[in-house]
């Protein structure tokens, strides 16, 4: 019997990152700092430029209904076509539809034709980020599964919208505001070619799923899987919860912080960039950490849980201490962390369904696009149960953590899943999805 040598690990594995994969992941995050390029001025730009906030509002609630039937899609279609194809079509509608944007919408400000271009590019980017998200899940070890997935959320919102806004505030003053959108098409089709052109791994070439499994039996299995494997709608749910607060937040606080507190604007900004700062070093810290404590942990315990003692902090603490930036900067940080703790989710989702590991994940997708409106929802809904008062958001919120941190404890990986997981390894076949 020959001794067989054991396999290297380049910086790549060591860091978590699926070798295969690495160029997908550098041209992801360039794919997402273009996607996010707008995130910080768009809403101002339409203002400024005679668009009401009714108008503006308007567009953005259609596009995160595309954004949210998009995420949902691209779990499907990578069973049908492949998750490298569905990312080729993410690129090009992007590319196609925001020169349409901005050529015939923003350019000659049309208001039909920005409201028509803009929703229809909310189909784009959830098909290239979360079309290699299922790629990730395909082609990743099991016991790489939370880092990878860590990464993939660190290249996510490292992009949108953080790195995103901050190459806007730079090229404003220089370019100029319409330039700069034109810019971040460049740097979308930029990453979009890097994350494709120099991925060569085979498993998101081809069609995740057999060929004799019915095109229609894939789209309605990506929904009835709900039903048919209930933890994944359990899963669903507590993704929604993971960013509903984000959302909420973000509608908010602002005035709260500013207009109540006395904070300036430009103190807000701060904290809200270390916040997002915290969500993207923490996305990867818990990812790697549930490789070794377990993905159903760190989402309870550190999401769950944290974010039901995270999210008072973040409002009680400025009134415990008023003017005291740092001290709320360090609850505005410790709510990042919590939130990212909700990324496991990513890994642990394919072990729970290792036949369908596309639509399991694609039911997360969904969640992800149904927690920007859940989020303002919660908002509306407190003030019309309890009347106005940022407390009982606060407090809402806070025990629907709670509930998320209960609700994870039930996604338990079945014998049947865990034995398939074990057998996939013993071939060297972690990560093809088959058919059932």
């Amino acid at each position: 019997m020959s001794e067989s040598s054991p396999p290297k690990h380049g910086l790549a594995e060591t860091l978590g990152i699926p070798r295969a994969l690495f160029w997908a992941f550098v041209g992801q995050l360039l794919f997402m700092v273009g996607d996010g390029v707008e995130a910080g001025y768009l809403d101002t730009y339409m203002l400024h430029h005679g668009h009401t906030q009714g108008f503006v509002n308007e567009m953005f609630t259609f596009y995160g209904i595309t954004v949210m039937i998009a995420a949902w899609f691209s779990g499907p279609l990578s069973d049908l076509m492949g998750p490298k194809k569905v990312m080729w079509l993410g690129l090009i509608l992007w590319t196609v539809l925001e020169v349409g944007f901005l050529a015939l919408g923003l350019g000659p400000n049309s208001g039909p034709m920005i409201l028509l271009f803009y929703t229809l590019r909310g189909f784009a980017y959830p098909l290239f980020a979360y079309g290699f998200l299922v790629w990730i899940a395909a082609a990743t070890p099991t016991a790489m599964l939370g880092s990878a997935a860590g990464w993939f959320w660190f290249s996510f919102s490292a992009g949108l919208p953080t790195l995103g806004s901050q190459f806007a505030r730079f090229a404003i003053p220089e370019i100029g505001e319409l330039r700069t959108f034109w810019c971040s098409l460049g740097l979308v089709i930029l990453g979009g070619l890097v994350a494709l052109l120099f991925t060569h791994e085979p498993t998101g070439k081809k069609r995740l799923l057999p060929d004799h499994i019915p095109t229609k039996d894939i789209f309605f299995g990506s929904m009835s899987i709900m039903w048919r494997e209930p933890k994944t709608l359990i899963a669903g749910i507590v993704r929604v919860i993971d960013t509903s607060s984000e959302y909420a937040f973000l509608a908010i606080m602002p005035a709260f912080f500013v207009d109540h507190l006395g904070f300036s604007l430009a103190q807000w900004l701060n904290l809200l960039s270390l916040i997002f700062l915290s969500n993207i070093l923490f996305n990867l810290v818990s990812g790697m950490v549930a490789d070794t404590l377990g993905h159903r942990f760190v989402v309870a315990v550190f999401g769950g849980i944290g974010g039901f003692v995270a999210i008072p902090l973040f409002y009680y603490v400025p009134l415990w201490f008023p003017g005291n930036f740092w001290a709320v900067a360090a609850a505005g940080i410790f709510y990042g962390a919590t939130v990212a703790a909700f990324v496991p989710l990513s890994g642990l989702m394919p072990q729970i369904c290792p036949r369908e590991k596309a639509a399991a994940l694609s039911i997360l997708g969904l969640g992800a696009g149904a927690s920007t409106w859940v989020g303002p929802a919660v908002v509306a809904g407190c003030e019309a149960v309890f009347g106005p008062g940022m407390q009982y958001v606060i407090w809402t919120f806070a025990v629907i953590y709670l509930l998320s941190a209960g609700m994870t404890m039930a996604l338990t990986i079945s014998p049947e899943a865990r034995r398939y997981n074990e057998e996939a390894a013993l071939r060297g076949e972690d990560a093809p999805a088959v058919g059932h």
